[in-house]
């Protein structure tokens, strides 16, 4: 007797009322009177980088944290009725190392189940370019300060120092010379100080050339200094080549990978990482494509009383420490048209290059 074929189907599922969400660029995230999700859509996905599927029927404090700034707004809508905006909002997601700075609506809506949404904007790209102009014109003026000052202190330590050495040539007492070779001795450090300071204003010299070879040869100076570090290479070898000036971005590198060494103590681990980024605006011009490098550390941190001005030249904050290494390395990154930021708490700090990639490379 022949079997009947019975074809199956498997049932379609209903689709969800807000599933027209998903359309829409920004993230928005839907809940109850409970304050209990209830939709989120693809835009909310991407922004916490987590599943829909997962977090539906979960209270909104396992994705926004306990001690969200959301909290009594979300009350107050929902006792009032009437809508809230929060601007800046600084967002530490529960169990994830990750920060997001948001802007957030909150409306009150009349729907099945549901009677808030939340629609979330990511200000951190409108931050940083805000942030970047402003470190910009401070350094800026910084810089011409000093550079002023350098000059004006370059041309007379010309004369001390000529002036000391017909004194020793005049002086028959051992004794007296002495003091004429310490100012002849200080006069030549603090010449070669200036002449560090007005370092970054020399002609570059750009060429083709590919970031990871000049990772490498820091890779081998810092060795080299510190026997005992450890280097860890994380490159994206798909990279293209950049155009730059190779010498100076050794410098750059090597200037922050040595703080970096000095940093862990010359016993520590250095991660030397590289990436592609995308649609970045530095200088304020908008880049296609840009070249992520991070130099970071596990060393215990920079002080919270210099961060902010952990880039302005003289400024350190180790003992003995001229203050010219991360000015001189911002100073050559900036010639190529990047910027460099850093992020540091205690165990983890992170100098992040971003570096221009021509669109003809």
């Amino acid at each position: 007797m022949k079997s009947k074929f019975i074809p199956r189907f498997k049932p379609t599922p209903k689709p969800s009322p807000f599933a027209g969400l998903d359309l829409l660029s920004t993230a928005v995230v839907l809940v109850d009177e409970a304050l209990v999700i209830r939709y989120l859509n693809a835009g909310a996905e991407n922004l916490f980088g987590i599943s829909a599927r997962r977090y539906a029927g979960q209270e909104l404090a396992s994705l926004l944290g306990d001690a969200s700034p959301l909290g009594p707004a979300l009350d107050n809508v929902l006792n009032n009725n009437w809508s809230y905006t929060g601007k800046d909002l600084r967002v530490q997601l529960p169990g994830r190392a990750e920060t997001l700075y948001l802007d957030c609506t909150v409306s009150p809506v009349e729907a099945p189940g549901v009677n808030l949404l939340l629609e979330f904007r990511p200000i951190e790209a409108q931050l940083r370019v805000t942030r970047e102009e402003v470190l910009l014109q401070q350094q800026q003026a910084n810089r011409e300060l000093i550079r002023n000052l350098a000059h004006e202190i370059k041309n007379p330590l010309g004369g001390i120092r000529g002036s000391a050495q017909l004194l020793e040539g005049e002086l028959d007492d051992p004794l007296l010379k002495e003091y004429t070779q310490v100012i002849i001795a200080e006069a030549d450090r603090l010449q070669a100080l200036m002449k560090r300071l007005l370092g970054t204003h020399a002609v570059m010299h750009p060429a083709p050339l590919n970031i990871h070879d000049v990772l490498e040869h820091v890779r081998r100076l810092v060795l080299a200094e510190f026997p005992g570090l450890t280097v860890i290479r994380d490159y994206d070898t798909s990279l293209p080549d950049i155009t730059g000036d190779r010498e100076q971005l050794i410098q750059a590198v090597l200037n922050i990978a040595r703080n970096a060494a000095q940093a862990v103590e010359g016993r520590g681990e250095i991660t030397f990482r590289t990436r592609a980024a995308r649609q970045v605006t530095l200088a304020k011009r908008r880049h296609k494509l840009a070249l992520e490098l991070q130099v970071i550390d596990n060393g215990p941190g920079i002080p919270e009383t210099i961060r902010d001005q952990i880039f302005y030249p003289l400024v350190s904050g180790r003992d003995g420490g001229s203050g010219l290494g991360l000015s001189l390395a911002q100073g050559f990154v900036e010639q190529h048209q990047g910027m460099i930021d850093v992020d540091s708490e205690p165990g983890r700090t992170c100098f992040t290059l971003l570096l221009p990639v021509s669109d003809r490379s």
